[in-house]
């Protein structure tokens, strides 16, 4: 009896959570849209910035035919599918990286007063509509990706598309949590966790045999990044599996997602109890 009312009860945060997000991240855009022009103007800033970085892979390409045996499309493809996953997760709490400020400054404190989950203020704070731009440059690689790469397609490649980019949303919005959890410890540590979201999104837009060993094994086993695209892709181009891993590991990012949302939700939980206000 006990634990089914305890069960009611973290329902109802989540949902209340939820609930607060959204009219939060709602008054952001509300003000965001206030000022169209510098919306528009922000918006393709952040899309030209990103763009920035596969032009860089174009330049590579100018100059070789394959990069570790990967071609410029199957590369393509692996940029897509990082970038719109990354682009959901930075656009869905990327203002997480902010909370080390609010911990040095105190502000923090105002988000504990109010009747409403902290992590859903802290993730919807300053909501960034302006990130859409990164979405929608992922968005276009990918396309182009799909229109010139070989792939030969079945029901199973086509519905992992979707799941894959869910998926890696999932584990880069796992990821933000953990490391905003890191800055209760160490308040000036967003290059830190930089290291792991931009980061991490960076190494992923080149194929896995470009890469050491051991960085290839952390990226699977220890910090899993390796499920945002590297799996699913290699499954979808008919590439060998990064490690030699079994053939049904590119259907686990899901479960994958899951995981990686327990420890993260641990951390946030242990880092906000030790919250002493300013200067903890």
């Amino acid at each position: 009896m006990a634990e089914a009312a305890e069960t009611e009860v973290r329902r109802g945060r989540v949902v209340e959570g939820v609930r607060a997000y959204g009219l939060i991240a709602g008054m952001w855009i509300r003000s965001t849209m206030a000022y169209r022009t510098s919306f528009a103007l922000t918006t393709f800033g952040n899309f030209a910035m990103t763009a920035l970085d596969f032009v860089a892979i174009l330049l590579m390409f100018s100059r070789v035919d394959a990069l570790g045996g990967w071609s410029l499309p199957e590369v393509a493809f692996l940029y897509g599918l990082s970038g719109v996953s990354f682009g959901l997760a930075d656009l869905s709490i990327g203002s997480m990286e902010r909370l080390g400020r609010r911990v040095r400054d105190g502000t923090l404190d105002t988000l504990l007063v109010r009747p409403v989950p902290v992590l859903a203020q802290v993730a919807a704070d300053r909501f960034g509509l302006r990130r859409l731009g990164r979405v929608v440059q992922g968005l276009l690689v990918l396309g182009y990706a799909l229109v010139v790469v070989d792939v030969d397609w079945t029901a199973g490649k086509l519905l992992l598309m979707p799941v894959a980019v869910l998926s890696g949303a999932g584990i880069f919005c796992a990821v933000f949590v953990a490391a905003a959890a890191f800055q209760f410890v160490a308040q000036d540590a967003s290059e830190v966790s930089n290291a792991f979201t931009y980061g991490g999104t960076t190494m992923l837009q080149y194929p896995p045999t470009v890469f050491a060993l051991d960085l290839v094994r952390g990226a699977t086993f220890v910090v899993p990044l390796a499920f945002v695209n590297w799996l699913p892709a290699s499954y979808v181009l008919g590439r060998p599996y990064p490690l030699d891993l079994p053939g049904w590991v590119a259907f686990t990012p899901p479960l994958v997602a899951a995981a990686c949302c327990v420890p993260a939700g641990l951390a946030w939980r242990a880092g906000l109890r030790s919250y002493r206000s300013t200067g903890s």
